[in-house]
């Protein structure tokens, strides 16, 4: 096989993967603008007959749609700036800063990595009602201050942080929130990125801990609302499309946007250290 050859097969097995990967986020698109019950047919149109934003009306102007939007917004910007405070901190006092039982800590947090997060939702539950948390916004956000893989990729980027650095900063009477402030966090910044996109889209989708921990309707996050809207409409695929793009949409566009930051965070974490 020839170099040219090897070349076009490769990537035509690429874009042969890349429409099969796009292909439902499309369709979904295409159902969302049909008329109600056209998805329903067999076999299945590819796209509308005659296009149609009822389905996007009919979701904010009696679904609630814009409600569950803003929970979600809200919950996973709470929830990104206040992780980041948190997993930064611990993240460079793991990597920089000496105290005692250090490694076993960090050894400890490795651990809870292998756990399944399942496993600690009846715990946790418990502990957010001994908190008088249960079905508040702090029910959402507390759980997810802090994460051990967080606080492990921070802790592998600062250790690539040359430590002549901090000490002539220290040497020159700097304390040692002036160097985080001022030094270590500018260094930082890729991975920051990363963590907060991390953060913001591990929030946005998660369906699960909202489900148990909020109950009033009110309070829903849209991929709860969106479960909640099939068992209204189980029929209503049109509808429910249009839900999935609306949830869609944010996440996608601010990754789209942070992109580069983002590969190259990943990259930086997973080779210095």
């Amino acid at each position: 096989m020839t170099p040219r050859t090897a070349k076009f097969t490769v990537n035509g097995a690429l874009l042969l993967l890349a429409l099969v990967v796009v292909f439902p986020l499309l369709w979904m698109l295409s159902v969302s603008f049909m008329q109600r019950g056209e998805a329903s047919a067999f076999p299945p149109p590819l796209l509308p007959a005659h296009a149609t934003f009822a389905n996007y009306r009919e979701l904010f102007e009696h679904a609630g749609m814009g409600r569950y939007l803003f929970n979600s917004l809200f919950l996973a910007t709470t929830v990104t700036l206040l992780s980041l405070a948190f997993n930064l901190s611990a993240g460079y006092a793991f990597a920089k800063l000496r105290f005692a039982g250090r490694e076993r800590i960090f050894q400890a947090l490795l651990g809870a990595l292998l756990v399944p997060a399942q496993v600690g939702m009846i715990p946790l539950f418990l502990m957010m009602k001994w908190m008088h948390l249960v079905n508040t916004y702090g029910g959402v956000i507390v759980p997810c201050l802090t994460t051990a893989f967080g606080i492990f990729l921070v802790r592998q980027y600062a250790r690539s942080i040359p430590d002549d650095l901090i000490e002539a900063a220290r040497i020159d009477g700097a304390g040692e929130w002036r160097i985080f402030l001022r030094i270590i966090l500018p260094l930082l910044k890729p991975v920051i990125v990363t963590l907060a996109i991390f953060s913001f889209l591990n929030t946005w989708n998660d369906f699960m801990w909202p489900l148990i921990v909020l109950s009033d309707r009110e309070w829903l996050t849209a991929p709860v609302a969106i479960a909640s809207l099939s068992r209204e409409h189980v029929q209503d695929y049109e509808l429910m499309m249009a839900g999935s793009v609306v949830t869609i949409l944010p996440v996608l566009a601010l990754f789209l946007v942070l992109q580069r930051h983002y590969i190259q965070g990943l990259l930086l974490g997973s080779v210095k250290g």
